[in-house]
């Protein structure tokens, strides 16, 4: 697990979800069962952490201290009665056997004699066997309990879980607020927007990236799409190389490109405009309509939920690139190749 913020730590975009969740606390209102719908790099974790010390810290009036002992021992994942169930090792998933011992420990008695709390993250992460367990847990759950599940996108999780769950959500930061945090947390004179092309609006995950090379990754990605949309580029060739170097990172500099897109898009009447080389917007050169920008973004998450199986990543990649050409443009430089790359198998 990446390093977390201190639990007394500013994170604007949280505040929403803070205070309606220690308000629930408050009021003695707070579900067993809580869905934590955080955009990934945003803090979904810390949020989790930040409810279970809510809940702990025996000095809490509004918001948890941060320094008590229980406080202390949430933050660092030592609290005795707050577990945490990650995939753990090489694993990438949440397997039925952590569940199973997390409910093992959940029915014991609490060591503080308050509640006891299990955080599951990411909940997407949970294998069918795994999901069943739980399922009991949030139908008939022990007194004092509390279950946080972290997800950035619920709709992975089967329908049974969700149900069972008080979904509270966290809406991405925007570009200006993101900014803004970074530049208060950071000492370093960084280039954050080239950061932000690589990583997109998520500030915990920029504070944590190497800037320097995910500017270069940036950089790479959108000359190269730049490249594809006039013709000058090897599809294939490229679709190859990124599905065996950064393939995850390389997803999330193509989203945040079509992202711009779809902003200026948006301010253009549904088309986004040409760009001349050396306009602020990414793409020079590329014209597409907000349709097709939507149905690559689709394509994007597609490809990032294959990313831990075994589908042929190239074939994903190229069909991604195919489609991020203007769709009567790539059938007239290429005849019939597009739909090959659209169509063929991707299983390796």
């Amino acid at each position: 697990m990446s390093a977390l913020p201190p639990l007394g730590a500013s994170l604007p975009w949280m505040r929403a979800a803070q205070q309606a969740l220690s308000r629930a606390v408050e009021a003695d209102r707070l579900a067993h069962a809580v869905l934590l719908q955080v955009p990934r790099g945003a803090g979904g974790e810390w949020l989790a952490r930040w409810c279970a010390a809510r809940v702990l810290c025996r000095a809490a009036t509004l918001r948890p201290c941060g320094e008590c002992l229980d406080c202390r021992r949430v933050a660092a994942d030592q609290h005795p009665d707050c577990l945490v169930v990650q995939p753990i090792e090489d694993s990438k998933e949440i397997r039925i056997d952590q569940v199973r011992e997390a409910i093992a420990g959940l029915a014991l008695s609490s060591h503080g004699g308050a509640r006891k709390v299990a955080i599951l993250a990411p909940a997407e992460r949970l294998n069918r066997n795994a999901a069943n367990s739980l399922l009991k847990t949030l139908e008939e759950p022990t007194r004092g309990t509390l279950l946080l599940l972290v997800a950035e996108a619920p709709g992975k999780l089967p329908a049974t879980v969700r149900s069972r769950c008080t979904r509270v959500v966290v809406p991405a930061p925007g570009r200006a607020a993101t900014l803004e945090w970074l530049a208060a947390h950071s000492t370093a004179r960084v280039d954050w927007p080239a950061v932000l092309a690589a990583v997109g609006d998520r500030p915990l995950a920029a504070l944590e990236a190497d800037p320097a090379a995910a500017a270069q990754l940036a950089a790479e990605v959108q000359s190269s799409l730049d490249a594809a949309g006039t013709g000058q580029l090897d599809l294939v060739a490229t679709a190859e190389r990124w599905s065996r170097d950064g393939y995850a990172q390389r997803l999330d500099c193509i989203e945040n490109w079509i992202t711009e897109r779809v902003r200026a898009a948006a301010r253009h009447g549904g088309r986004a405009p040409e760009m001349r080389a050396g306009a602020h917007l990414p793409g020079a050169g590329v014209a597409l309509n907000i349709r097709a920008l939507f149905e690559a973004l689709d394509l994007v998450r597609e490809a990032r939920g294959l990313a831990e199986s075994t589908v042929n990543k190239s074939l994903v990649l190229e069909r991604l690139l195919w489609r991020l050409l203007d769709p009567g443009e790539r059938a007239g430089r290429h005849p019939g190749r597009a739909d090959r790359a659209g169509n063929r198998d991707l299983t390796p």
